[in-house]
């Protein structure tokens, strides 16, 4: 292999197993059990009962059914979930995304047309201490 190839294989073969690796479950395709992703994100456009995480992040699409406890950095519902969701940045439920569960988030975005049934705990950010100004 010359040069110039050893460089495109070797940008290549790390670039397609890093972060931005994205693992896809279509229509068609019923899951049951636990899912684990380390890195990238998890496309979920079916059903799935169990446990799903991930290091990055979970996309539900409109066509996804998770019955599942879902755990990951953020997590984007366009679909429906029945169980809880723990993300450790933030949860968005679209326009039809319908969420039925306890969800922990720092951030939760819910658009117009999107449904959530559940409590939801956001973690405070920690005040930093800096000394009081007198007056």
């Amino acid at each position: 292999m010359t040069g110039f190839w050893k460089r495109l294989w070797r940008r290549t073969s790390t670039e397609s197993s890093d972060e931005n690796a994205t693992t896809c479950f279509g229509p068609g395709v019923e899951i049951e059990g636990k899912i684990n992703v380390s890195a990238g994100t998890i496309r979920v456009n079916t059903r799935v009962k169990g446990e799903i995480s991930s290091n990055g992040s979970i996309e539900v699409g409109p066509r996804g059914e998770l019955e599942a406890t879902v755990r990951a950095k953020a997590v984007i519902v366009a679909g429906k979930v029945n169980g809880d969701i723990q993300v450790s940045d933030c949860l968005e439920i679209k326009q039809h995304g319908i969420v039925l569960g306890d969800v922990d988030a720092r951030v939760l975005i819910v658009e117009p047309g999107g449904y959530f049934d559940g409590q939801c705990k956001m973690p405070v950010a920690e005040v930093e201490s800096q000394p009081r100004m007198e007056l």
